[in-house]
């Protein structure tokens, strides 16, 4: 009970600083806007976040199952939010409404019309509209809810979760409203600043209505990710929450290590379980697991809200786009988050608007979401053309260690198969103090290089500069930069300031790489064939190092990934 407690509120306060507050941080920020001029102190921001504590907490865990109960539909909770929004917007702005809202309540003993008191109101309002980034933490929130299964540990973790998204957020709206306070000319003009607290309500509204605000969210990187990772996804909490949702062990957990660099064997993919509708497949028709053998299948867990996701889509499009002639099949398990997430035609329109292609399973009802042990959004689980899994990715990032593996479970299904070249989506997904992915051909331009820049597809010779800045590179010796990939000739060698792990390199031709680590050699690689990934370090301490290599003539280094 108490790691639950501390693991929810934790991972509320990490949602709380995540990029999916932006869409209701402007209300959040003026939260204080309505209050009077005369108002020494403002209750209102405590009451804006402690309704939109309440009503996600609350419409999380049980909105599905009541809207479900009373024939509903599942999107009403997110229009009653955004008309909430729209009504308080412009009551703020034109005050004979805001006295016709409160009229009722002047009835009451000693109560007066006061334009403050609606905001536990817009909390509420504006607590149906908040979609967080899914963690785990929400996603065993939301599958109990969405299931039925709301016990006294799911309670606790959701409010421990909501106190923790409450108090960054409460902490921001206290600071708006002190601005306000403080500030001669705001309390000068606190009427017009309530007018603009009503347009920015409105905004928001019609943003949020009209899908506006996921464009913002999809460019701005996921700044919080190592850090849910390390809170939410260590063994300690995963046992924990998976106590919550499943009544066994996870289903691949002892058998296969998420993102291995290598193919794994897992076990066989479960069928598809409890899919209520299927979206572009030839009229409607449904996929098997069995059926699809011979093809290598990527299944991929996500939901159309989720920003997450949505940054993971456009390297699946490019890879369904790119190896789907030569036997690949993305299937796209729609399990929803929130209760608008289970309306068909939202998925659809939804789906088109994302550029989502391959076939989309909707799986309302949980049903292959549980047969896959899944535990967060978004999943792929990778299956070769026999019906085994063998490769699982949690999450954003390491794309191109999971194409590598695409393309080799291609190969090995297809001998004959010649695959064409490797897709060019750059991965930004940010991962703290580790060092990014780091490309090494001019169509990656601007390069992570110290020292001048790179003569494209001329043989040139380079020298070592003093210093290397942090995550950068540098050359020496002769070397013919590539639209993808550096060519090695006399006496290269590429220096790397790194902090990471584990460090990757993708490499082709024949030859060696030796491999030296702050001066000490480490080991030699031998390389060969086709591009694939190759491990240089491998458990180190994760301190800032230099990584030297010394590589063959004619041998091809494309980007360097990181563990």
């Amino acid at each position: 009970m108490v790691t639950l407690v501390v693991v929810g509120f934790l991972a509320g306060v990490i949602t709380s600083i995540s990029p999916c507050v932006l869409p209701v941080l402007p209300v959040v920020l003026t939260a204080g806007a309505a209050r009077s001029e005369s108002a020494a102190r403002s209750w209102r921001p405590y009451g804006v976040i402690l309704g939109l504590v309440l009503s996600f907490c609350l419409s999380t865990l049980f909105g599905s199952l009541i809207l479900s109960a009373l024939h509903l539909p599942q999107d009403l909770l997110r229009y009653a939010g955004i008309a909430v929004l729209v009504i308080i917007g412009l009551s703020l702005i034109w005050t004979p409404l805001g006295e016709l809202l409160e009229r009722p309540f002047t009835r009451l003993p000693g109560r007066a019309v006061n334009p403050e008191s609606n905001g536990l109101v817009l909390g509420l309002g504006l607590g149906l509209l908040f979609v967080p980034c899914a963690g785990p933490v929400l996603a065993a929130i939301v599958v109990v809810g969405a299931t039925h299964r709301v016990g006294l540990d799911a309670v606790i973790l959701t409010a421990a979760y909501g106190v923790g998204v409450g108090v960054p957020l409460l902490i921001l709206a206290l600071a708006g409203d002190a601005i306000a306070r403080r500030t001669a000319v705001l309390r000068r003009n606190a009427r017009k600043l309530r007018v603009a607290g009503g347009i920015v309500m409105l905004v928001v509204a019609v943003a949020i209505g009209l899908n506006l605000t996921d464009g913002l969210q999809r460019h701005v990187p996921g700044y919080t990710t190592a850090l849910q990772k390390q809170v939410e996804e260590n063994s300690g909490s995963a046992k924990h929450l998976r106590q919550l949702t499943s009544d066994g062990p996870p289903r691949f957990s002892v058998t296969c290590a998420e993102g291995a660099t290598v193919p794994q064997n897992c076990g066989r993919a479960p069928a598809f379980t409890g899919i209520t509708k299927w979206l572009n497949t030839p009229d409607g028709k449904p996929l098997t697991i069995s059926g699809l053998r011979g093809k290598v299948v990527l299944v991929d867990f996500w939901t159309y809200s989720c920003i997450n996701c949505q940054r993971t889509l456009p390297h699946l499009e490019a890879w369904y786009r790119n190896y789907h002639k030569s036997g690949l099949e993305i299937v796209g398990v729609h399990t929803p988050e929130f209760a608008f997430e289970h309306v068909v035609s939202n998925i659809k329109a939804q789906s088109h608007d994302l550029g989502v292609k391959y076939p989309v399973a909707v799986d309302n009802d949980y049903g292959t979401w549980n047969a896959y042990g899944t535990a967060a959004w978004p999943t792929e689980y990778l299956v070769d053309a026999t019906g085994e899994v063998r490769h699982i990715a949690i999450g954003e990032g390491d794309y191109a260690n999971t194409e590598i593996l695409i393309r080799q479970l291609l190969t090995k299904a297809h001998p004959k198969e010649n695959l064409p070249p490797p897709t060019e989506v750059a991965d930004d997904t940010p991962t703290g103090n580790q060092t990014p992915e780091t490309y090494l051909g001019y169509a990656r331009n601007p390069l992570s290089i110290t020292g001048p820049r790179l003569t494209a597809d001329v043989a040139t010779s380079y020298r070592f500069p003093p210093k290397l800045r942090p995550d950068t590179f540098a050359l020496s010796g002769v070397w013919t930069e590539g639209r993808e990939e550096l060519t090695a000739g006399p006496a290269a060698q590429l220096k790397l300031n790194y902090q990471a792990n584990d460090v990757y390199l993708v490499l082709a031709g024949k030859g060696t790489v030796g491999v030296q680590v702050n001066g000490v050699r480490q080991k030699s690689v031998q390389v060969s064939g086709t591009p694939r990934l190759y491990t240089l370090v491998q458990g180190a301490s994760g301190v800032r190092s230099t990584l030297t290599l010394t590589v063959s003539p004619n041998v091809k280094a494309y980007d360097f990934t990181f563990g």
